[in-house]
């Protein structure tokens, strides 16, 4: 008992946040300008958050001279380390001609090719909020000095390049390296934010590249099948939405797609049947009694529906129920109709439920009523 209510108490403890990539970009900026004024090293450097909350962060170098400082910080992901997690955050500072403060990116900081982002095609991939901070972070330094000499701001991501292999910036048209985000400079347990300011952005570069049909994937091999399927739509099409189902549906809404196509497994699906828009294994566990429900209206007897009862994982219910496609159908309608509610009608909705092999289980269509003619099975 006493290992059990340790293990709850250890379960219960607050997931520790980490800080966006534009915060460590504004407080490297700050050592490296303060380096550069006072010939002095920082250490560290304290910024205030768009959250109002005063931070400090250490640096892993600060290096200078009378022309030029370059600092650098270590990105903290808090306990849900996102892709960026333990990168080297720099910025060089370096002193101007001509008065004003000019900020790009360099080694690692991708560079924006497409539209349909919040920073214009061939600028730098730092996002307004934290361009906002950068700069006025490194106006308040020279005002405290009172200096108007120019500088000019570059951030870079030493191991950028090779990190954004495993981010979405290749679909959105970031090329050479990572986006510099964040709206509140923290980082929420798994990295919810970042991850949904993806999804949107991936969604609005589909609409501006003049997509009206949208694949969404709750993750790799299922976006893979679904470019199967869909030779012809072009990769702006496809969105990986991970967990955020609702979320990305809403998107879709907003942009007005005529098509959304919903491509995924027995785990995450059994859930949007039931109508759970957010399908995070710690959000919403798997329901078997509903699943055994399912089966039982698909025709499946009373020893095959007990089996699902007593089923470890959804994965194994789609094996037991291989050979009958009436339960994949009935799961894929439940999907339609609840992503139809989300969204409050208005488009057609497809669900793809594939095998973690990546064969198709099945396949059904909805439009925005319930009437058995808008019904297409696959």
């Amino acid at each position: 008992m006493a290992a059990m209510a340790a293990k709850d108490e250890k379960e219960a403890k607050p997931l520790r946040h980490g800080y966006t990539t534009g915060a460590c970009a504004t407080a490297a900026t700050k050592a490296a300008l303060v380096a550069l004024i006072t010939q002095e090293p920082q250490q560290q450097a304290t910024i205030r958050l768009p959250i109002g909350e005063d931070v400090t962060f250490q640096m892993e170098r600060c290096e200078f001279d009378e022309r030029k400082a370059v600092t650098g910080t270590i990105k903290d992901g808090g306990d849900d380390p996102d892709a960026t997690h333990g990168a080297l955050i720099e910025s060089r500072v370096e002193w101007l001609d001509e008065p004003g403060i000019v900020l790009d990116g360099g080694i690692g900081v991708g560079r924006v090719t497409k539209p349909g982002l919040p920073v214009p095609i061939g600028e730098a991939a730092i996002n307004p909020v934290p361009r906002k901070m950068i700069r006025e972070t490194a106006q308040a330094i020279l005002d405290q000095y009172e200096i108007e000499r120019g500088i000019k701001i570059v951030i870079s991501v030493p191991a950028g390049e090779e990190i954004a292999k495993k981010t979405l910036n290749g679909r959105l048209g970031i090329l050479g390296g990572i986006s510099i985000l964040g709206t509140r400079g923290i980082v929420v347990p798994f990295s919810t934010s970042a991850y949904k300011a993806s999804v949107a952005q991936a969604i609005n570069v589909a609409k501006e590249a003049g997509c009206d049909h949208i694949v969404l994937s709750t993750g790799g091999k299922s976006e893979s099948f679904g470019m199967e399927m869909y030779p012809e739509l072009s990769e702006e099409a496809f969105v990986e939405m991970g967990d955020f189902v609702g979320f990305a549906l809403q998107q879709c809404k907003r942009k007005q797609m005529k098509k959304v196509t919903l491509v995924g497994m027995m785990g995450k699906f059994s859930k949007v049947a039931q109508g759970v828009m957010m399908v995070h294994s710690k959000s919403a566990p798997v329901d078997f009694d509903f699943l055994a429900q399912m089966a039982e209206e698909a025709g499946a007897g009373d020893e095959l529906v007990e089996q699902i009862k007593g089923a470890n994982t959804a994965s194994q219910v789609g094996d037991l129920m291989a050979d009958t496609p009436a339960f994949f159908e009935k799961m894929g309608e439940n999907c339609c109709r609840a992503a139809l509610k989300e969204v409050g009608g208005g488009m057609e909705i497809e669900t793809m439920i594939i095998t973690m092999k990546g064969s198709l289980l099945g396949r059904v269509t909805l439009h925005d009523t319930d009437d058995e003619g808008d019904r297409h099975r696959g």
